[in-house]
């Protein structure tokens, strides 16, 4: 999500060093009756300590100033991108700091969203119009669409755990069979107590996941079992002043396979950077 540049009343506010959500959260996903995942007992997440980290450069990547990116992975060597915005969406596929070498277009009205690689296929979401889109990894070629009746913001693969993992904007993972996309439970995201709202782009590491906050320059690291946020990452300076002035909000991060660097990008940012998250 979105456009807006003003941080909204929902917004994302620190106290006392920590990251917290300043009011109820946001988007639609509310508890989902009977047979979800449990969330973890008041107070369990209050013992976790939250590691204060920021991103560190070490390499600077070209990235297309007309890609409102959404979604951002790397695997096999190809770095996959999802960009929004009515009209102008799209999944791109391509070696890393290169032009993508394949492109798909979505039609009007499709907003995209985050995407995922599973294999030989990847998933890419929609924002409001109700569905998600299974794609052949290598053509990038729709195979089929699904129903999606929430609003689609990031996901990620949890390939031992056989699920998907996605957001909708609240301070809630929603997990999904990777097949289907049906709802197999929930759990809130919480540091020391407090939901942390406006989850956006997602990257699983193991039982770990990255999420951007949206509108922040920011992004938490997510234990994915308890909603316990362990880690909260800094990334406040990546672009000029000038820079800034054409670009919208940081939204992209994909982690580097066989490293513990990650890629961080925005959206219409000219620049992509190869960071390492260091104590600050």
């Amino acid at each position: 999500m979105r456009f807006a540049l003003v941080i909204p009343v929902a917004a994302v506010a620190l106290a006392g060093g920590m990251l917290v959500h300043s009011c109820e959260s946001v988007g639609g996903a509310g508890d989902h009756g009977p047979g979800t995942h449990k969330r973890p007992a008041a107070g369990v997440e209050a013992k976790v300590e939250v590691e204060q980290l920021r991103a560190e450069v070490v390499e600077i990547l070209p990235h297309d100033p007309t890609a409102f990116t959404q979604g951002l992975e790397l695997s096999g060597g190809t770095l996959y991108e999802s960009t929004g915005v009515a009209g102008q969406s799209s999944v791109r596929a391509g070696p890393l700091g290169k032009p993508p070498e394949v492109r798909a277009d979505l039609p009007q009205p499709l907003f995209g969203e985050g995407i995922t690689v599973m294999g030989p296929t990847l998933w890419q979401l929609t924002w409001k119009n109700g569905i998600a889109i299974e794609r052949d990894t290598r053509t990038l070629a729709e195979l089929r669409q699904v129903p999606y009746k929430d609003e689609g913001w990031g996901v990620c693969h949890q390939p031992l755990r056989d699920r998907l993992v996605t957001t909708d904007g609240s301070s809630q993972l929603i997990f999904r069979d990777p097949r289907t996309l049906a709802k197999t439970g929930d759990v809130a995201v919480t540091a020391h107590g407090q939901p942390v709202g406006r989850l956006n782009e997602l990257e699983c590491v193991g039982d770990i996941v990255y999420a951007n906050v949206w509108p922040a320059d920011r992004i938490v690291r997510i234990d994915a079992n308890t909603g316990a946020v362990t880690g909260d990452i800094e990334a406040p300076a990546l672009l000029s002043a000038a820079e800034k002035q054409h670009a919208q909000v940081m939204n992209g991060i994909a982690a580097v396979p066989g490293t513990d660097q990650f890629l961080l990008t925005g959206k219409w940012w000219p620049k992509m950077f190869r960071v390492t998250f260091v104590p600050r």
